[in-house]
Parts: C-alpha cells; structure tokens; sequence
C-alpha cells in the first residue's frame, strides 16, 4: 500500500490519482503548485523507476504543466525534483509570475508560506480536477 511521507501529507492537498502519480496541491496560495508524487513507496530518484514508469512520470508531468498553463496563464513553469528535505521522490510544477513575492528566486526558503482559506482551496481543486480530466481525455 502507498504511503505519503508524512512532510507532504501535512503541507498539501489531495487533488487526485493519475496513472502513475498522486496530485497533490501545495498549501501556499502565494503561488499555483502542483506536486507529482508516483505511487511507490522507497523512490527517491526518477532512476528508481523503472524505464515504463520514467516515461508516465514525464506525461503526466506534461499534463499538469498544461493544465497550469491553461488554467493561470504564468509566465514560466518551474518544475523540479529535489528531495533534500523529503527523500520520497516528488516533482514540484509551480507556476510563476513576474510579479510573484518570490520572483525571480526560487520558492523555496525565501518567504513563509500563505495557506489557502479551506474553501478557496476546494475551489481551486475542483478547477484542476476539471483540466486534467479534460487533459487526460485528449
């Protein structure tokens, strides 16, 4: 059974399950941020995956980075996968405006994060949910 590491079951939302991967948004309205975690457990590296595994992690990363796209316009996408805080492999997709608070930075550690008003949140994974099952539809 998947388990969540404990850091990213605490600072996210759950969106849904794709083939591959769990959505999950961050719990910081500053920015639009999406984060794939595939559903294995003992994955740190996209290496661990295996070669079929590889190429679902980078469609469905092609699908959030869409549905990002089509949903706030950014002016660019950052997406990474790091694991120095949480081991479990997880890939970020965040949407980035010129004007945003941590601009031109990255996200991380440059300011505290601004959790979303539960209904706002709900509302905003409503419209996701919407996008990828259009996304996925295609």
């Amino acid at each position: 059974m998947f388990e969540l590491d404990s850091r990213l079951h605490n600072d996210t939302f759950f969106v849904c399950d794709l083939t591959l991967c769990r959505v999950l948004l961050m719990n910081d309205s500053q920015f639009p941020w999406l984060i794939l975690v595939p559903r294995k457990n003992d994955i740190a590296e996209i290496i661990d995956l295996t070669e079929h595994e590889q190429i679902l992690l980078l469609q469905e990363s092609a699908t959030v980075s869409k549905v990002l796209q089509a949903v706030f316009t950014p002016f660019k996408l950052n997406i990474a996968a790091l694991g120095n805080v949480v081991r479990q492999l997880h890939v970020h997709h965040v949407a980035r405006f010129e004007g945003d608070v941590a601009w031109p930075k990255p996200v991380w550690g440059n300011q505290a994060a601004v959790p979303y008003k539960e209904e706002s949140a709900k509302l905003l994974i409503a419209q996701i949910k919407q996008h990828l099952e259009r996304e996925n539809a295609k």
